[in-house]
């Protein structure tokens, strides 16, 4: 965990987050933890109870068919309290950081969706996979590649399925596209753009801006959106990438990147660009193909996505992106369905990411990457 430790995360995380308050705009769930039976549905552990759990994936668990929400990790005992009130989780589901392994005893819990800052990524994936869970780990996958590669790993040596938290992966208009470049609808793709990016505007103190839990800034975070959207969108990985980094507000963003841009080459001749910032607010997707062109926009935000390509509009009826993905996961799982973003793809943008970062480190200079297909579904 870099320079700060785990009690000192666990307090940054609960300040100003404390009693009912912290479900003030989460609905009261309808289906409660273990009300589906174990043959058609499979236990999940949420491991950090920030706002993505908060207000996506615990709601999102009511409505999955084949997983729901069994059990909770957290260092914090108003969330214990909370927690169990609210998804009637029992007291044997509830776990620490402390006490975490002992999950291994746990039969009411598959899975362990790792939630936490992505410097804890690595620990507790391996930690899970130890313990003979099923493992989700939020992305980016980790915060080096050989971290990345000890998860799998671990995931291998334990024999437990190992899966991203890329929820597009799961969404129809995600998959759309994927169709459109598998089944060329418009040609070949000759040029793609990518943006995926925010404004921050809060406490500077927040982990994401703190490179010792976040591993990096814009880049890591929302910056795996486009790489990956210039990926799906050329059914390619890049074979080299050139990239800057921008900082107008050096005040505030500190210790991590601000903007970022990038350029790829594909084997099939494509060009891609992306951009990513937490100084900004963009979301999008466009590929020009040979024989047309398609776009999303949005394209990466928890939806309603939209779309529209030169023979008219994209449209799908929106769901939760988290239902899907943990759906999804669940059925790999279950009935051996593909399992759509595995460790490979993690560990691939993990590669593309340091190769990026060695690109502005060394002076803008073109990074070669040997990715092959590592990570294409």
């Amino acid at each position: 965990m870099g320079n700060i430790s785990r009690r000192q995360f666990n307090r940054r995380l609960s300040q100003g987050i404390a009693g009912s308050a912290l479900f003030s705009s989460v609905p009261l769930a309808c289906a409660m933890a273990g009300t589906k039976s174990r043959e058609e549905s499979l236990g999940i552990a949420l491991v950090g109870l920030g706002s993505y759990s908060t207000y996506q994936l615990a709601p999102a668990l009511q409505d999955t068919k084949f997983c729901h929400l069994a059990g909770i990790v957290t260092g914090t005992k108003a969330k214990e309290r909370i927690w169990a009130e609210r998804y009637g989780i029992p007291a044997g589901n509830i776990y620490n950081y402390q006490n975490f392994d002992t999950i291994a005893d746990n039969d009411d819990i598959d899975v362990v969706y790792v939630v936490l800052p992505n410097s804890m990524h690595a620990e507790f994936s391996i930690r899970a996979a130890q313990a003979g869970k099923h493992v989700i780990c939020e992305k980016p996958m980790a915060v080096t590649v050989a971290e990345c590669d000890a998860i799998i790993e671990a995931c291998r040596k334990a024999g437990v399925k190992l899966g991203i938290g890329y929820r597009l992966h799961s969404e129809p208009y995600t998959q759309e596209v994927k169709r459109f470049v598998r089944e060329k609808t418009f040609g070949k793709t000759a040029y793609v753009n990518a943006e995926a990016a925010y404004r921050s505007a809060g406490n500077p103190d927040q982990w994401r801006l703190n490179k010792a839990l976040s591993g990096g800034g814009a880049l890591m975070n929302m910056g795996v959106y486009s790489i990956q959207s210039t990926i799906y969108a050329t059914g390619e990985n890049p074979v080299k990438v050139t990239a800057q980094e921008f900082s107008t507000r050096p005040d505030y963003f500190k210790d991590t990147d601000e903007t970022v841009t990038a350029q790829f080459q594909f084997p099939g001749g494509a060009t891609g660009t992306v951009f990513t910032s937490h100084n900004a607010n963009a979301n999008s997707l466009y590929a020009s193909c040979t024989g047309g062109w398609f776009s999303l926009k949005p394209a990466n935000n928890y939806g309603p996505l939209a779309g529209e390509s030169s023979n008219g509009p994209i449209q799908f009826k929106h769901e939760s992106q988290q239902k899907l993905q943990m759906d999804d996961f669940a059925s790999h799982i279950l009935y051996g369905s593909v399992n759509r973003a595995p460790g490979e793809m993690g560990k691939r943008d993990m590669i593309i990411i340091e190769a990026i970062y060695r690109s502005i480190s060394e002076g803008n200079r073109s990074v070669p990457l040997e990715l092959g297909n590592m990570g294409l579904v």
